[in-house]
């Protein structure tokens, strides 16, 4: 089976995009897939979530991250680096990727250099996905971010500004569809709720309104083990596997793996 390519974005920072991608890919890796992480944004937080702060500085200051490779085209088999847990690996970032636009710029083809890095590792069929965090922009790295995936997951806080920005996200999809007919949208993965809250029923009852955009069963609510983990870089599922988010996390791997076909 070939391997499922999955990105997790969202235009507006705060949305839980990286915690929710190294969880579902922790979770994934437990239930026995082979996954690698790619960290696509310089805040650098995919790669927090496994590695403590100054390993992760130096793996973004070398020659090994995703900056380099991009930048000089190179084949990213040769990028990747184990995580402390078994079946998953990830490719680091770098804060240097705060100018990949501008490196971007000039390249030919350039929506489709992330896909061409990848290919070699998709046609290997080593992982059965590959999970991508995206930075919160809506710009020529993230469309080269949509157009290396097969499916996109949207992480939505649910608070009052949680939503905002959501219709340029999807209009930006649409355009993306027109270099990636293929491209589909997974669905809504609602993160840091409080379900006591008016705001997260109306949070609910508006992205379920939605016409054609599923919303994942599994809804992942404010837990302080969630910040002890990061404080510990490692993800929930595997810092606290017994506590409620963790669950959550699983629950909602469970569904993406069943929505990604494996």
């Amino acid at each position: 089976m070939k391997t499922t390519t999955i990105c997790f974005v969202n235009n507006k920072g705060g949305s839980g995009k990286s915690t929710t991608c190294s969880n579902v890919g922790a979770a994934m890796a437990l239930a026995g897939k082979r996954v690698l992480l790619v960290d696509g944004d310089m805040q650098l937080n995919l790669s927090l979530s496994f590695f403590p702060e100054d390993k992760v500085l130096e793996m973004a200051a070398g020659e090994k991250n995703l900056y380099r490779a991009i930048r000089e085209q190179k084949d990213l088999m040769d990028y990747r680096i184990a995580t402390p847990y078994e079946k998953l690996d990830l490719i680091p970032s770098s804060t240097l990727m705060s100018s990949i636009e501008y490196d971007l710029f000039t390249k030919w083809q350039r929506e489709l250099i992330l896909q061409k890095c990848l290919k070699s590792i998709r046609e290997a069929g080593i992982y059965d996905y590959i999970l991508i965090d995206a930075p919160p922009t809506l710009g020529g790295w993230v469309m080269n971010i949509l157009c290396a995936s097969d499916q996109a997951v949207i992480p939505v806080e649910a608070s009052p500004w949680g939503m905002f920005g959501l219709a340029n996200m999807f209009e930006f999809l649409g355009e993306v569809r027109n270099i990636a007919p293929t491209l589909q949208v997974m669905g809504i993965a609602v993160t840091k709720a409080d379900v006591r809250k008016n705001y997260f029923k109306q949070t609910m009852e508006t992205l379920k309104a939605m016409d054609g955009i599923h919303v994942f069963e599994s809804v992942i609510r404010v837990d302080s083990a969630v910040e002890w983990s990061q404080d510990n870089s490692a993800p929930v599922v595997m810092y606290k596997k017994s506590s409620r988010s963790a669950g959550e996390y699983r629950a909602l791997a469970e569904e993406v793996m069943s929505l990604g076909g494996r």
